[in-house]
């Protein structure tokens, strides 16, 4: 993500779920991990919660195009890419700060 990358963050990027927790297991600093969902893929679900044993400490963010009934409580936060992506990387660039958001989409709702 560009924007991001603007704002001075680094992104690291894998479509490997292996090569992902490796990652987390040897990266010194880490600001957050964004996962994609997709609804047809039911792996993320297990993805974000093995990836939260490696680093509880890290920020999970997830990046939905369909609606979500519930956030797992190993997610932290929803932003929803129904949305231009400027909107997107700000709502990710938001969530990174600490700032607290209202809703980044329709589509994300609240934890189970």
């Amino acid at each position: 993500m560009v924007e991001l990358e603007a704002k001075g963050y680094q992104i690291v990027s894998t479509d490997n779920t292996s090569q992902g927790s490796a990652l987390l297991y040897i990266m010194h600093s880490v600001a957050a991990v964004v996962l994609q969902y997709q609804p047809e893929d039911r792996t993320w679900f297990e993805l974000a919660h093995s990836l939260r044993t490696i680093r509880p400490d890290v920020p999970i963010i997830l990046l939905s195009r369909d609606p979500i009934l519930y956030l797992p409580p190993w997610v932290d936060a929803c932003v929803g890419t129904e949305q231009p992506l400027e909107k997107v990387a700000s709502a990710v660039h938001s969530l990174l700060t600490g700032e607290r958001f209202e809703a980044h989409s329709a589509q994300c709702c609240s934890r189970a």
